[in-house]
């Protein structure tokens, strides 16, 4: 018995050896579970609808990431029951392929927003990020009024997108190159509610989308008057 036990006792006295054999066993252990992801990551292709940021929508995108969104809001919808009735189909890894940081998000004060996209009128995405509670009453997201006052700058933005497609978004030359005129006049305002009402969205779905923001304006226009909102009011 004491000879079958005797390799073991040899390493349980000897602490560093010890430390070095449970360091070598946890990284065998990670590499195995760490390895396959890394290399089906590679391999991930976008979806036919899943398309790369045009200039507006990436200046949004930015907008977005800057002013904190993702620290309230999640853009990953689980694989449970009650998430997929109440914000739609699951979320999956190739929709957020050209996501650079991705926006998963692992705190929801507010909803969800993967699939909020056209979910309501651009008007009504405007009035909220200007006053909330003039539409959500009980909603205790702040005010975005500088977002309307500030030109988006489309060099800076062309310069991104020949960053990104160093990094692979297939960016043609004829979209770097219209970027600061499309982006001519524009306000942060403006892309973010671009980006916005981009999430989730896909072709298939774009007729419905509109019906959606046409049956909406009227509410919203309802809704901001009634709260003697005038030019803005978002939840």
């Amino acid at each position: 018995m004491g000879l079958r036990y005797k390799h073991f006792e040899a390493i349980e006295k000897r602490a560093g050896l010890l430390g070095v054999l449970i360091a070598v066993m946890v990284s065998l252990g990670g590499l195995a579970e760490i390895t396959p992801l890394l290399i089906r990551a590679h391999s991930v292709e976008p979806p036919a609808h899943v398309q790369p940021y045009d200039a507006l929508r990436l200046a949004g995108k930015d907008v977005y990431v800057r002013e904190g969104c993702y620290l309230c809001h999640s853009q990953m919808i689980r694989v449970l029951r009650f998430e997929t009735q109440r914000y739609g189909e699951h979320s999956t890894a190739d929709e957020s392929i050209y996501d650079r940081p991705f926006q998963w998000g692992s705190k929801r004060t507010g909803p969800d927003l993967a699939r909020i996209g056209g979910k309501y009128s651009d008007q009504w995405q405007r009035l909220h990020l200007l006053d909330p509670r003039a539409l959500v009453p009980e909603s205790n997201m702040p005010a975005y009024p500088w977002l309307e006052k500030r030109q988006v700058d489309g060099q800076e933005i062309q310069a991104r997108m020949r960053g990104l497609r160093r990094l692979g978004d297939p960016y043609t030359d004829e979209d770097i190159a219209g970027a600061p005129e499309a982006l001519v006049g524009k306000t942060e305002m403006d892309a973010l509610v671009a980006y916005l009402q981009g999430l989730g969205v896909r072709p298939a779905a774009s007729a419905e989308v509109a019906a959606t923001q046409d049956a909406t304006a009227q509410d919203t226009a309802d809704w901001g008057g009634a709260a003697g909102a005038g030019t803005g009011a978002a939840p």
